[in-house]
């Protein structure tokens, strides 16, 4: 008998500041069922300077059964207009690249830096730490179909007088669209950011949104009430608590 359609897979993540903890709970159709693991990673973001030939990185498996996970690096650069772009690399390696974790175990491993690193600006890398599914024999009829979970870290060799620059202006597409820009030598990250007119907010964005240097991004505000022509003020947030405020004029 053919196996039914699986149910889309819902995802749970919960994350604090030291850990991301990745689970699945996936719905089946019947004899139809999927699995995967449950695993933590500290810390979610990796900083290093230019002197640091390698830093740990703790992985936790948080489920009861044993798991299998694999490391990849890439390069992470982002094309003028905000365009993700990922590329292997053999710049920085993770030791062991492949862990064997026991239920509840944990293990700490090296991400190691090969290459020379540039100390004129930051570098950023995307470490995937990904789940490798065994396969399952079917038992009392029922299907196993593995799902394989995947966490991507950023990582960030800064040297020590990178900093980002930021300008924020209206965009010209469309309303509550701000278009930010980074001409600095090191990443910004966008937690917030209000759009205010007459000490009114009339749009706000909460979240994360990186912009690398030499890259623009446009960010959509959730409109809280009607935006007029004139002045008006942009006042971002950022990952690190420090706020700026930009006196922009709306079209």
């Amino acid at each position: 008998m053919n196996a039914l359609p699986l149910l889309p897979t819902a995802f749970r993540t919960r994350r604090s500041s030291k850990a991301f903890v990745l689970g699945a709970i996936v719905s089946a159709v019947l004899a139809s069922t999927a699995h995967a693991g449950v695993f933590s990673v500290v810390p979610v973001r990796i900083y290093m300077t230019p002197r640091d030939r390698a830093v740990a990185i703790t992985v936790t498996n948080e489920g009861d059964s044993p798991m299998v996970l694999q490391a990849e690096v890439s390069t992470w650069r982002q094309k003028p207009d905000g365009t993700d772009e990922q590329l292997p690399s053999e710049d920085l390696i993770l030791s062991p690249p492949i862990l064997k974790l026991a239920p509840k175990g944990h293990q700490v491993v090296r991400l190691a830096r090969l290459a020379p690193a540039d100390a004129s600006q930051q570098l950023t890398y995307r470490l995937l730490i990904r789940e490798v599914p065994e396969a399952t024999p079917p038992k009392d009829q029922t299907l196993q179909i593995p799902i394989a979970l995947a966490l991507s870290l950023p990582v960030f060799i800064t040297p020590p007088a990178a900093a980002r620059e930021i300008t924020c202006q209206p965009s010209t597409g469309a309303e509550f669209q701000v278009s930010c820009a980074n001409t600095g030598k090191a990443y910004a990250q966008v937690r917030a950011m209000e759009l205010r007119q007459s000490n009114q907010i009339v749009g706000k964005m909460e979240g994360g949104v990186y912009i690398l240097p030499g890259a623009r991004k446009t960010i959509s505000l959730q409109r809280q009430q009607a935006l007029a022509a004139g002045s008006a003020q942009i006042e971002v947030g950022f990952d690190d608590g420090k706020t700026q405020v930009f006196n922009v004029t709306v079209p």
